[in-house]
């Protein structure tokens, strides 16, 4: 009931969603990308791109570019930020793991768990899309100052009748020059994601996503004999014991347990299938 209670500090986790779409004026679909900061409510970004991980992209890498890397990136379940395979990943969300930013998703059809960005979407589409604009160069200028507008002149009740650029800092954390793979300590195994999305394990090929094709993963026994599978601190899925098949793990969410405190490690023995 609290998604936010652990937000103190500008950065600490932005909130990324696609307003609903429309057509503008000349029947030309808009789909408006919005990212914010949850802290100081910044609206980051507001621009109309294709609903993709090619059009989401971009335009993610030049925010965090220009403001640096959030602690914490929260989104619904839904492509491009999150996918039905194993640990509700993207090549995309792989990205961000790889950048160090942890992935938090809301719960299906609790879009209150993202709450803050929602109110700020209610109002967006109040003052920006009712009506459209009449094509989408016009739309994107009303975008643009409706950003200005909401960061620098209006005051929230909120945050003490501060606006949001007087609050928000950017981040410490700058994009690296290089996005390095992950590294695991020595309670892990490490196996690279094979073409086909498998790894070898025990002797045994093991589908585990297609969107860690090419990258390293570590396993690790846990208390119960089976062996969880992360991506850097992400986990992925558990392999059984007896069926040695994967079995997904749901990405952390609002108000329940970090599932990857519940999978106690120890040390792995099985060296074979390298």
């Amino acid at each position: 009931t609290q998604p936010f209670a652990p937000v103190t500090a500008p950065n600490d986790l932005w909130g990324i969603d696609f307003k609903g779409w429309f057509r503008t004026g000349d029947g030309v679909r808009c789909d408006p990308l919005t990212l914010s900061d949850a802290d100081s409510r910044f609206l980051l970004v507001c621009q109309s791109v294709e609903p993709t991980i090619e059009g989401v992209d971009p335009v993610t890498d030049a925010a965090f570019h220009e403001y640096g890397l959030p602690l914490g990136l929260r989104s619904d379940n839904g492509p491009p930020f999150a996918g039905n395979g194993a640990g509700g990943l993207t090549r995309l969300a792989v990205k961000w793991i790889k950048l160090g930013i942890r992935l938090e998703r809301i719960d299906p059809g609790a879009p209150e768990q993202n709450g803050r960005h929602e109110r700020m979407h209610g109002t967006l589409k109040a003052e920006t899309a009712k009506p459209p604009a009449a094509t989408p160069a016009a739309q994107q200028a009303s975008f643009d100052r409706f950003r200005l507008e909401y960061n620098h002149l209006r005051p929230h009740e909120a945050l003490g009748q501060e606006t949001p650029a007087s609050r928000y800092r950017k981040s410490p954390r700058c994009y690296p020059a290089r996005i390095e793979e992950p590294a695991y300590d020595a309670e892990h195994a490490v196996r690279r994601v094979r073409s086909n999305g498998e790894i070898k394990w025990g002797g045994t090929l093991i589908f585990v996503s297609e969107a860690l094709v090419g990258e390293p993963v570590g396993v690790a026994e846990t208390e119960t004999g089976d062996w969880i599978v992360r991506f850097a601190d992400h986990p992925v899925g558990l392999i059984g014991r007896g069926t040695h098949k994967l079995r997904p793990i749901a990405p952390a969410r609002p108000g329940r347990r970090d599932q990857r405190s519940q999978q106690h490690r120890k040390p792995v023995n099985d060296v074979s299938g390298l």
